[in-house]
């Protein structure tokens, strides 16, 4: 029982807040500062007690770079306080403020921890160029009847430079703001009530007193708690009536002018005292002189104490009664008249007015009153050092002061004088901590009978003070006054020390005992792990007596434990010297934690343990009766039954038992009440079970000897009441409990016969051990799979619990189900491991049936009548039918592990796909409902990535006869993707689950939630486009149109509207295809991911379209669910909620299907200067991005020319870059990068005709587009492509004359710039019209100028074949044709 630190709050999100106070630090990267553990407290020795040595501790090692230092020490850079009650901390920096509330969240062990969480954060100033000073917490008693004494709300107090001191609610709305001085607040104290634990005590008021740089103002604690009241209801009303406001009370407060001394920088109110009369004497005639007149009685005064400088500690003494109290003067106003005088008064109501009000008041400041002289008494003058803080103890008697030479000095309050210094804490925080003794621990013999107290005498009082030197990191505890260091901890050097020092406010003598809050008294916040501590003092540490009784148990305590570490050289002699240590304690609760750490012990044997134990409890049970403590005994006598068990159980298991009985197939169907044919099916499902199960993953062997530590059993078991129960614990070590009383018997090595007596007559109910037996049967699956015969004992062991007395109740009543076998039948619907489930499941319904037969027997020997068989044959029905569901419902659980095992490993897959599956049992599919079959599919498919048609092969197969050939079947699957993979067995689980599954997974439920499964991956990692591509295509193998509907809008709806908006607005802004670092910002993917992205939802909307078009052809689809799963509840399915879709408006779809085609051809070709929201009229942008359900207004009738002229220059540069796409440069070698995008659909989009689809949706004429794609292709030399696509223009005139001036340019580049001597004879002998005309063409123009001559003419050929003869050109093209033919060709 040493000295502690504890952790007790975290903080949920400690980085948003310091990146709200300091923003420069936003850009910064977390610190992953793992949290430190704090240091144990230095032990002590019974000779050198109370000596304790002055060396410090060893410093930590500076952890990380300075740039960490800067982002961990911004907490001393803030203004910090903590409510007592630890239900509110604010931390504020200049303007800005962040509280926090306390919540209970769940962490990863699984165990509820409170978490301090941002409830509220803002800026609290008013006035411009004011900031924060100082802030306090003050919960306020509840004035209900039925809380009592306990905090209704929190006030937050916060000072600030302007002088003014606002108070909030725990929400940030500010209730008053008083401006009492006109100079900065120094610092907030406040002072609750407490209960005087002596009569003579004077009874202190509440107050909160303010320290300006040259006053101290007290605001009286029971007119501030009216007044705040007042106010917080008054803003209640008016945020919820807007009813007339109400004037609360004046706040009753005192202003004292403090005089003779230099500066001040803190306080301490010690409250009010009355000197004793020499006292009284002394400080008369040290003011009055010799002939000072001295009254009867002591006067009452006020006293104040400041640190600072010169004197650098002050004593201010305000006699009660020389002044009166100030009111502030809201009071002067007429309550019925809300006038602006009600504002200008001193107190200034902020929270109260309305906006144009609150400005004038800003302006106008309230009026402040002159404070009241008062000079300093006396002091501690020393003109070098300078005080930084002080720090009042509980008990007001002594006060910790810090100062700039790095020292601690402890002052007498009373006395005026330092009693005490401690040196070497620069820049320490100071607390204090008030320890009060248990009454109830302290030893009869040593108790001291007083009138004040019970017969055991009152409580004493210790105080500590505890010391953070952040320069050190140490945290460190002494006892008062003289007292030695009694604790000492590493815990960083960034870290906060918060004293409150105060309670609620608002509790009087009698409320104060109604309730005791749970508080603490100090805390610590570190920032570099994220939470609050708290130091808890044992009392005992406080005593210097060196023959304390509890001091000398507790260096027994710690002998003890020194003894236990040391291996024992021999068992007898230090067990002999256990027994003498232990039997040395007194008090009952060391020796009970004495006990206890021996029976941790793993290096003490089993003999050593029980011995201890027994000898205690003898000793226990040789004394008187009164002197025995009756919590002891009990722990005793409980341990020694504990160790009594486990010795039974040990023999048990040590016995050297075997059961030589053969044990067959046909015994296996005779025990569980199978035909031959069951048992078969039964065998052959476990088999393929486990051999799917046992490639899934590879297992560990399982601890199968049923060994446990004696430790691990105490801490397992507990006696309550003579009965034995376990204690929440893990279910690792449920299952090692169960394994340590069954495994021995399921293998046949161990007497199940008795253990089940040892076992039921230790205490432990029937229930409790068929929980145990179930948990190490469903645990332990492979041993159990792998010996069968285990099944037997199995048998046996659940057939000795159901016989025991209180295990199934012979008058339970008939027409419901057992309670026992329910219990049976819940463990195996909640367990994972499905094939020892159905195992223990047909044992569990063999040996109901087995009982049910011999409970009827029973009443048929009894003599009973015809209704009462009646009655059991009913029982019995429903019992059975119960095991039968179970048994199904098991089965089919096996197939699907079975089939989510199965599958070859993927080398290539990412790390989305390399997650493991979930375990499945019962109880998990039921609850998620009718789509949880279908469900789990889905995640295997989409881990294995199997095509869509491999699920279409499965159906085809359970549907068609297996005898015949399906080659053609199996080749397309293999052609599609799935060459590689082994699609035998896979096939064949899939279609053996699409048969036991004909409802939950039917095709098209199944491509459904595939397609589903597979978007929401890709919405984890956007870069996986063909994630989203294979969602596309399972949506598209969806046969019912209703459901591909409902489907395809919900993907558009939940993932893929804000992506396609965020990417057409991107590229409308920059004009082009936006660059990758632009991409990952607002579309939050890079650019290589986004083409194909844009590609898929083109082909969705395309789906969406289609299956519009065909929900009038056919009917919506019923949805039906297997017998064995009705019962299934949980979420809505995917496929009941594409059903429950409304229809689309087509128009709109089509709207955003043209916008997407355009995202997708910018992207993929790379386009420049293309905004694509520009080729849209005002209507169609308006239309974009809205509800596909709803009719929006849609451009219709003719369109601006402007418009379609830039529609059609759009669209001729997509059919030039689809053109250039496809034949570009093959002499260069590849293609440019421009071209190589992922893999997806729109790669092999047919983009010219897709442009000629898009001309006819954006009024443009296709015609264009048609001699456009015709003359690239000739420009490319594609010439055989060109002929193909002559066939579509309408206007062949016009395409004559383009591929005219096309046909002069080859010629042009054959003749002039290749320079040859052939190439000159021949224009030389041309006509002159054609010469000049050839010239005048440029062969850049063309995309490949290096086309064969024979080509050029047939090309020439083509073009007198499409010109009339009464056209300007035909003449031209004659000429052309005869120099084409005069051109030498080239040989072949």
């Amino acid at each position: 029982m040493a000295c502690s630190i504890v952790q007790f709050c975290h903080f949920q999100d400690l980085q948003a807040a310091r990146d709200f106070l300091f923003p420069q630090l936003r850009e910064d990267a977390p610190s992953g500062a793992a949290p430190r553990d704090p240091g144990k407290s230095a032990g002590w020795e019974d000779d050198g007690w109370g000596a304790w040595e002055e060396a410090e501790l060893p410093e930590l090692e500076e952890e990380g770079s300075t740039c960490k230092t800067q982002k961990t020490s911004w907490l001393q850079d803030c203004v910090l306080s903590l409510s007592p009650n630890s239900d509110l901390m604010v931390i504020a920096r200049e303007q800005k403020a962040v509280f926090l509330v306390p919540k209970w969240k769940q962490s990863h062990k699984g165990k509820e921890e409170m978490h301090f969480a941002v409830a509220w954060s803002g800026t609290l100033s008013v006035e411009e160029g004011e900031s924060v000073t100082s802030a306090l917490c003050i919960p306020l008693a509840s004035q209900k009847r039925s809380s009592t004494g306990r905090p209704d709300w929190t006030c937050i107090v916060v000072g600030f430079t302007s002088g003014y001191v606002r108070f909030y609610t725990e929400s940030g709305v500010l209730l008053l703001a008083q401006l009492l001085n006109e100079d900065t607040v120094l610092q907030l104290k406040c002072r609750t009530y407490e209960i005087p634990r002596h009569p003579g005590v004077t009874e202190q008021n509440e107050e909160l007193s303010i320290l300006y740089p040259a006053a101290i103002v007290t605001i009286d604690g029971f007119s501030l708690f009216q007044s705040l009241r007042a106010c917080r209801n008054q803003v209640a009303k008016a945020a919820a009536s807007g009813s007339e406001s109400i004037q609360p009370p004046p706040l009753a407060y005192k202003k004292w002018g403090l005089q003779d001394i230099d500066s001040i920088v803190d306080h301490a109110s010690i409250g009010i005292m009355t000197l004793c009369p020499f006292d009284q004497m002394k400080t008369a005639s040290n003011i009055g002189g010799f002939n000072a007149a001295i009254k009867h009685s002591p006067p009452a005064m006020s006293q104040y104490i400041t640190v600072g400088a010169n004197p650098f500690t002050g004593f201010f003494y305000a006699l009660e009664g020389s002044t009166q109290p100030l009111l502030s003067h809201v009071a002067l106003a007429v309550a019925s008249k809300l006038t602006s005088a009600l504002f200008s008064a001193a107190s200034g109501w902020l929270g109260w007015k309305s906006k144009h009000e609150e400005e004038a008041v800003q302006k106008q400041k309230p009026k402040v009153e002159p404070a009241t002289p008062l000079a300093v008494r006396f002091g501690l003058p020393d003109s070098r050092r300078h005080g930084e803080s002080i720090c009042l103890s509980p008990c007001n008697t002594l006060a910790a002061v810090t100062d700039d030479f790095g020292r601690v000095i402890l002052l007498d309050v009373a006395r005026g004088i330092a009693v005490r210094m401690w040196k070497g804490y620069r820049d320490a925080q100071v607390g204090w901590v008030q320890i009060v003794e248990d009454l109830q621990e302290r030893a009869p013999e040593t108790a001291d009978p007083t009138p004040f107290g019970s017969s055991q005498g009152p409580s004493r009082v210790a105080q500590f003070l505890v010391i953070y030197a952040p320069r050190r990191g140490i945290l460190e505890v002494w006892s008062t006054q003289q007292g030695p260091r009694v604790g000492a901890f590493n815990v960083g050097k960034h870290c906060r020390l918060l004293y409150p020092g105060y309670k609620i406010m608002g509790l009087n003598n009698i409320t104060s005992q109604s309730w005791q809050p749970q508080t603490y008294q100090i805390c610590l916040v570190d920032p570099v792990s994220g939470s609050v501590k708290t130091v808890n003092i044992p009392f005992h540490l406080a005593l210097s007596d060196k023959k304390s009784e509890r001091a000398k148990d507790m260096h027994l305590v710690k002998k003890l434990a020194a003894l236990l570490r040391v291996r024992p050289p021999a068992l007898d002699s230090i067990e002999a010297e256990i027994k003498e240590l232990i039997l040395d304690i007194k008090y009952p609760a060391t020796k009970a934690q004495a006990l206890d750490s021996i029976l941790a012990s793993e290096r003490l044997p089993f003999s050593c343990l029980r011995n201890v134990t027994q000898t205690v409890t003898d000793a226990l049970k040789s004394q008187e009766l009164e002197s025995v403590d009756e919590g002891l005994l009990r722990l005793c006598t409980s341990k020694l039954k504990l160790l009594h068990l486990y010795e039974s159980v040990s023999q048990l298991n040590s016995c050297d038992f075997h059961t030589d009985t053969p044990f067959s197939d046909r015994d296996l169907a005779v025990l569980l009440r199978l035909d031959e044919k069951e048992l078969l099916k039964l065998q052959a499902l476990l088999e393929k079970y486990q051999r799917e199960n046992s490639r899934a993953a590879v297992r560990f062997s399982d601890d199968s000897d049923g060994a446990l530590p004696v430790k691990t059993f105490l801490e397992s078991l507990e006696y309550e009441k003579d009965v034995l129960s376990v204690k929440k614990i893990s279910e690792k070590e449920y299952v090692a409990l169960g394994s340590f009383f069954f495994w021995k018997c399921l293998h046949g090595e161990s007497s199940t016969e008795d253990m089940c007596r040892a076992l039921e007559a230790a205490g432990l109910s029937p229930q409790l051990l068929l929980s145990l037996l179930l948990s190490v049967w469903l645990s332990r699956e492979k041993a159990v799979l792998e010996k069968l015969r285990s099944v037997c004992c199995l048998h046996t062991m659940l057939s000795l619990l159901s016989r025991m007395k209180v295990a199934i109740d012979e008058t339970w009543d008939s027409q419901s189900v057992s309670p026992w076998w329910q219990q049976m039948r819940l463990a195996c619907i909640q367990s994972e491991n499905s094939g020892a489930a159905l195992l223990a499941a047909h044992v569990g319904h063999s040996v109901a049936m087995q009982v049910s037969n011999h409970m009827t027997e029973k009443k048929m020997v009894a003599g009973a009548d015809a209704e009462a068989l009646t009655d059991s044959w009913e029982a019995l029905s429903l019992d059975t039918e119960h095991w039968r569901l179970l048994l199904r419902q098991l089965e089919d659980c096996l197939l699907l592990q079975s089939l989510l095992h199965s599958g070859p490993p993927r080398p290539r897959a990412s790390t989305l796909q390399a997650e493991p599956l979930p375990q499945l049992s019962v109880k998990k599919l039921l609850e998620a409902g009718k789509g949880g079959i279908a469900d789990s599919v889905a995640k295997w498919v989409f881990k294995q990535d199997l095509s869509p048609a491999v699920l279409k092969l499965a159906h085809q197969d359970r549907d068609e006869n297996p005898d015949e050939p399906k080659e053609g079947v199996h080749g397309a699957v293999l052609h599609t993707a799935e060459a590689e993979a082994d699609l035998g067995a896979i096939a064949d689980l899939l279609r053996l689950a699409c048969e036991q599954f004909p409802c939950s997974l039917e095709l098209d439920v199944l491509h459904a939630h595939c397609c589903w499964e597979y978007v929401v991956q890709w919405n984890k990692d956007p870069e996986e486009a063909r994630f989203f591509a294979r969602s596309v295509e399972h949506l598209k193998h969806i046969a019912n149109a209703h459901v591909q509907h409902g489907i395809a809008l919900m993907l558009w709806n939940t993932f893929l509207v804000k992506r396609v908006s965020a990417a057409a607005y991107l590229m409308d802004k920059v004009g082009k295809s936006p660059k990758d670092r632009l991409c990952r910002r607002d579309v939050g993917m890079s650019d290589t991911a986004m083409t194909p992205f844009l590609g898929c939802c083109f082909d969705l909307l395309q789906t969406l379209m289609e299956a519009d078009v065909g929900r009038d052809e056919m009917p919506a689809p019923v949805l039906d669910t297997e017998d064995a799963w009705l019962a299934a509840e949980g979420p809505t399915s995917i496929v009941e909620l594409a059903l429950e879709q409304r229809p689309v408006h087509y128009p709109l779809v089509q709207h955003h299907s043209v916008l997407c085609a355009v995202l997708a051809a910018v992207a993929r070709f790379a386009l420049k200067a293309v905004k694509p929201l520009a080729l849209f009229d005002s209507k169609g942008k308006n239309a974009f991005f809205k509800d596909l359900t709803t009719i929006q207004l849609l451009p219709s009738g003719e369109m601006d020319p402007n418009l379609i002229s830039l529609r059609q220059q759009f669209l001729l540069k997509l059919v030039s870059a689809a053109v250039q796409a496809q034949h570009s440069v093959r002499q260069n070698g590849a293609p440019s990068g421009q071209v190589e995008v992922g893999t997806a659909p729109s790669q092999d989009q047919d983009w010219p005709a897709l442009a000629m689809d898009l001309a006819q949706h954006l009024q443009v004429s296709e015609d264009v587009v048609r001699r456009h794609y015709v003359g690239e292709l000739y420009s490319h030399g594609a010439d055989h492509l060109g002929e193909e696509a002559t066939l579509q223009v309408h206007d062949q005139e016009v395409l004559a004359s383009q591929l005219l001036v096309l046909s002069g340019q080859r010629l042009a580049h054959a003749l002039l710039h290749t320079q040859s001597r052939e190439g000159m004879e021949l224009l030389a002998r041309l006509p002159p019209t054609l010469c000049t005309w050839l010239k005048a063409m440029s062969p850049l123009d063309l995309q490949n100028p290096d086309v064969p001559i024979a080509t050029t003419a047939r090309l020439v050929h083509r073009v007198v074949e499409l010109l009339p003869e009464k056209h300007g050109q035909y003449s031209l093209a004659l000429h052309l044709l005869e120099a084409v033919d005069a051109v030498p060709r080239a040989p072949s």
